[in-house]
């Protein structure tokens, strides 16, 4: 067995479990009777601080831990004290896309699109509770018995999931989406073969021309990061107002609000919803509307935002390809309370919406932009829409149709 195979060995034992608990009560200790403020430390001082005091204490308990793993224990020490305790390291980990926690001792990551298990674990659910509760408590969000669910974001607007029990069963649930330190180019899609440059110019244009356009694809599939791309062709001269449950978008550019919704309190009053900041939004004087993700009732008031002068903006939904998009906007606004007849909400829909792009994570793990789809209003009572570009998985072959056109 390898150095490195026994000291992952060993990271995951219940001894070392309870030695790290040890450690991290010592180092309380140590902080509280000199009165020491480590949050106002660099974090090489931190660092320094806490190697020592680990080493200290494994000299004076006569452990038989080695050097290496004593820098180990030192690490997740730290992570304890500074940082989301054993995931903090995958947090860091520029390969990681998603980690996932399933109770204390199942964690999973993606890289490059597949999932596999990590040799990493927690020392009980308390352990798993008291990390999301350090995520929420910047953001002000709660998360007990009574609100089992929570979305939040961690400081680089990693989009964070948490559910505990005894809505989950088998101990708390943690997802994080990893946001990239810098956000995808162009040239990076283009390098991962995830758009073509055709594409890319008439995307550049449609979004020039203020197009009202919508993302679409499934979960994992990579819409968010591409409207974070669509946006950083938005001239600099306009006001854009984005509207997020957890607010993740990273906008390149000069001019943007950002508004973020509100659960209810201990109470369950003073909620504010996408819907209520939609509108509000309209009051903003905004030239473009971006919301992150259209997942309810204020699907009626985007489309009215599209339809009354803020042309060019732009959201997310959650469908797996462009006609699913459309029966969900319907679906959505028969729950927004929609009591006009089909004929009329399509051609509302077929007003607002001029342009729909769906991406897809293909079964590799590349996320590919699949079809772009324009919307060329009614025809009778059913919408027209007509592919621009679309990609043909069967037999790997790429169809232009703008061209062929």
């Amino acid at each position: 067995m390898s150095v490195t195979e026994q000291s992952e060995r060993f990271r995951l034992s219940d001894q070392y479990q309870t030695l790290k608990a040890s450690v991290h009560a010592v180092l309380i200790t140590q902080i509280e009777e000199r009165n020491l403020d480590i949050y106002s430390w660099s974090a090489d001082k931190v660092e320094r601080f806490v190697l020592e005091q680990v080493r200290r204490y494994v000299l004076e308990q006569r452990l038989p831990v080695n050097q290496r793993e004593t820098e180990v224990l030192a690490r997740d020490a730290r992570n304890e004290l500074m940082g989301f305790g054993p995931i903090q390291h995958l947090i860091e980990d520029d390969s990681v896309n998603d980690i996932v926690v399933n109770g204390p001792t199942n964690v999973f990551v993606e890289r490059a699109g597949k999932l596999s298990a990590v040799p990493v674990r927690f020392n009980n659910d308390a352990h798993v509770i008291r990390v999301i509760q350090r995520i929420l408590a910047p953001l002000g969000r709660r998360l007990d018995e009574s609100t089992p669910m929570v979305d939040a974001r961690l400081p680089d607007g990693s989009r964070v999931n948490a559910i505990i029990p005894p809505i989950a069963l088998d101990g708390p649930c943690l997802s994080i989406r990893k946001f990239r330190k810098s956000p995808l180019s162009a040239d990076d899609l283009l390098k991962y073969g995830s758009i073509t440059q055709p594409e890319l110019d008439y995307l550049h244009m449609r979004v020039q021309k203020r197009t009202n356009l919508i993302v679409v694809g499934g979960t994992g599939s990579g819409k968010t990061t591409f409207l974070n791309l669509l946006s950083q062709w938005v001239p600099h001269g306009e006001r854009i107002v984005t509207i997020e449950d957890a607010a993740e978008l990273r906008l390149q550019h000069p001019h943007v609000v950002r508004l973020e919704t509100r659960p209810p309190n201990l109470e369950g009053e003073r909620a504010v919803s996408a819907r209520d900041l939609v509108r509000n939004a309209l009051r903003m004087r905004p030239d473009r509307i971006i919301v992150g993700e259209v997942r309810g009732d204020e699907v009626l008031d985007m489309l009215q935002a599209m339809n009354t002068g803020h042309d060019g903006s732009m959201t997310t939904l959650h469908a797996n390809n462009v006609r699913d998009a459309i029966h969900r906007i319907e679906l959505l606004a028969g729950f927004a309370g929609y009591n006009g007849n089909e004929t009329t909400l399509h051609g509302q829909i077929g007003a607002a919406i001029q342009l729909l792009v769906q991406v897809s994570r293909l079964p590799s793990g590349q996320r590919r932009v699949m079809s772009i789809t324009e919307v060329a209003g009614l025809q009778g009572r059913e919408l027209v829409m007509r592919d621009v570009f679309r990609y043909e998985v069967d037999g790997d072959r790429h169809l232009d149709f703008r061209a062929a056109a």
